[in-house]
């Protein structure tokens, strides 16, 4: 299906924001994954890595990134390019985060010290 309306975007919450799905291999057969965050002021994401490279925009509010060892942080209009497994962490700024991100297709993510990924269900 080459649209995706607004109502068929699949909505996922986790104790750390919302991933809202725009386009995915099993929303609208894409081979690249295309979703919205939004989280609440300071909350943060586990730490883990992904094992593709991911892409995220900023489009309000912004965030701390752990990428490594480096500490950035990110404000409207920036974009991160996270290489492939790199351990990472993000956390929100005190106004919140909404970004759109995207990797490949099928990207598996390891939280730290685990060996078994699990592809995150805005990537499926």
């Amino acid at each position: 299906m080459p649209v995706v309306t607004r109502d068929q975007a699949r909505h996922t919450e986790t104790p750390a924001g919302a991933m809202t799905t725009l386009a995915s291999p099993t929303l609208g057969g894409a081979t690249t994954a295309l979703w919205r965050v939004r989280m609440a002021p300071h909350a943060a994401g586990p730490a883990h890595r992904i094992d593709a490279e991911q892409i995220w925009t900023v489009l309000d509010g912004g965030a701390d990134l752990i990428l490594g060892t480096e500490k950035l942080t990110l404000a409207p209009g920036d974009t991160a390019v996270l290489p492939a497994d790199v351990p990472r962490q993000i956390t929100a700024g005190p106004w919140g985060l909404t970004a759109v991100a995207t990797a490949s297709a099928g990207a598996e993510a390891f939280r730290t010290g685990e060996a078994q990924g699990i592809v995150p269900p805005w990537i499926a």
